[in-house]
């Protein structure tokens, strides 16, 4: 591609007011607004004392910029006056300076953290009313529950302490901020985030988990999950908190053990003929160290779990074991376990690869780095807990919006969806005081944003039977 024109120093000017560089925000917060993101947020979120008497006025249309400049792209709080540029302010009412947002994030404390997770979860409510979010929610859902911990390099972030984290197969101390999540997902769908809530670098990852997973269950029967929840994590997470919760609520688990003696115990009553090979579908990567693997071998016990405590249970330990890198030359194998209990009345093999599948939430991980949790962007605790909320919530509009756009945008990254939907220039015109947005000619994905704007802009909402 070679440049056709020969321009001069002073040939490009910003000076057009009907410009718009994300006209797929207009699709995309109808969809918002439609499943009634801007009522949650103005009927939950209450700031009764202010630090800054300003601070905490009209929060609504504030935090729904935030949403907004997340779903175009945005990073940072600076990073937000991207919606006001050009003709931003004219297709868009509620439009907030990135200061004045800064100043309202900067009031929120622990407690106004929990009313925005509760319009997170009210809201994936109301998105799964109106878009089939959850495929196959009445046969099987899985909620997935993972920490992530976000390096932080300034000396006034509050909450900030090093944590244990993973790079490259290899344990590290970072200094960072650590979100615990959950998400939703079915066997058909893409994950969806029911629940977010910040700690400090140093919290271990299990803590407040039980918390959480009951939040998640409730947030996935509210959201039309009328079948089975089976409840995935790794061994930070086998713990009696979770799978007490698990117990309460009715739900499945399957949950990674911390291989102490009762468990290598438990294995070792497995006899040779038991296990079962099993081919797994892709290759996976052993999380030790590091080499890819394509089988395994799968077997069973049964195992009681916290004896002598109320949370007391007899489950299936569910054991894959595959042959250790660092010994493939032995004369007999030398075999590496990683067993897992469950309830889930699936078979052994079938348990075992529904298991592994707990790494989707990996990618959920992936999509807030590369999106709005790059950065941790304010000093203050609390502030920081609100922003990654609004991440949250900006990720499950972008979810329903690449359903509704159809194709492969239903379990498209979130950075693909910014690229092919949201960040579409355009330019407002008003013939006859009609607005029309006039957009690029041969846009590769024109079908799919097409049928986006129909079913937002176009959707009439059912009207209920009068008697």
């Amino acid at each position: 591609m070679i440049v056709s024109h020969r321009f001069k120093p002073d040939s490009a000017v910003f000076d057009d007011d009907h410009l718009v560089s994300c006209a797929g925000l207009v699709p995309v917060m109808t969809l918002a607004a439609q499943t009634g993101l801007i009522e949650l947020l103005d009927s939950k979120v209450h700031i009764a004392e202010p630090r800054i008497t300003s601070g905490s006025a009209n929060p609504a249309p504030k935090l729904a910029t935030v949403i907004a400049g997340m779903c175009a792209g945005a990073d940072s709080i600076d990073d937000l006056d991207l919606v006001r540029s050009g003709g931003m302010k004219t297709l868009f009412d509620g439009v907030y300076a990135p200061s004045t947002i800064g100043t309202l994030l900067r009031e929120f404390t622990f407690g106004h953290a929990r009313q925005l997770d509760s319009v997170l979860a009210e809201h994936l409510r109301g998105l799964c009313e109106r878009v089939d979010l959850l495929p196959g929610a009445a046969e099987r859902v899985f909620i997935d529950i993972d920490s992530l911990l976000r390096p932080v390099y300034g000396h006034a972030k509050q909450g900030a302490s090093y944590g244990h984290t993973k790079i490259a197969g290899k344990q590290v101390l970072r200094k960072g901020l650590s979100p615990l999540v959950t998400t939703i997902s079915t066997a058909d769908s893409a994950p969806v985030i029911a629940g977010m809530r910040l700690r400090a670098g140093r919290a271990g990852s299990g803590k407040g988990a039980g918390r959480m997973i009951a939040q998640a269950i409730s947030v996935a029967r509210a959201a039309g999950a009328t079948g089975a929840i089976l409840v995935r994590g790794d061994s930070a997470y086998g713990s009696r908190a979770v799978v007490g919760a698990c117990v309460r609520h009715d739900v499945e688990f399957s949950l990674v053990m911390t291989r102490n003696t009762a468990v290598q115990r438990a294995i070792a009553t497995i006899s040779e003929d038991a296990w079962t090979p099993v081919a797994y579908p892709g290759a996976v990567r052993d999380p030790d160290t590091g080499v890819w693997i394509s089988d395994a071998e799968v077997a069973e016990t049964t195992y009681t779990a916290f004896p002598g405590r109320p949370e007391e249970i007899t489950a299936r330990l569910v054991v894959r074991r595959v042959k250790d890198a660092n010994h493939l030359d032995a004369l007999f194998p030398v075999w590496r376990y990683h067993p897992f209990l469950t309830n889930s009345t699936l078979s052994t093999v079938e348990a075992d690869i529904t298991h592994r599948r707990h790494a989707i939430i990996e990618t959920v991980f992936a999509d807030l780095i590369d999106g709005p949790l790059a950065h941790m962007p304010s000093g203050r605790f609390g502030a920081n807990s609100a922003w990654i909320l609004c991440a949250a919530i900006a990720h499950n509009i972008l979810r329903a919006a690449g359903v509704l756009a159809g194709g492969d945008h239903a379990k498209a990254r979130g950075a693909t969806l910014r690229r092919k939907i949201v960040n579409v220039p355009a330019r407002l015109s008003r013939p006859q005081r009609r607005p029309i947005l006039r957009l690029p000619t041969h846009w590769p994905w024109s079908n799919h944003w097409r049928a986006l704007w129909r079913n937002t802009i176009g959707y009439s909402p059912p009207t209920t039977a009068t008697t």
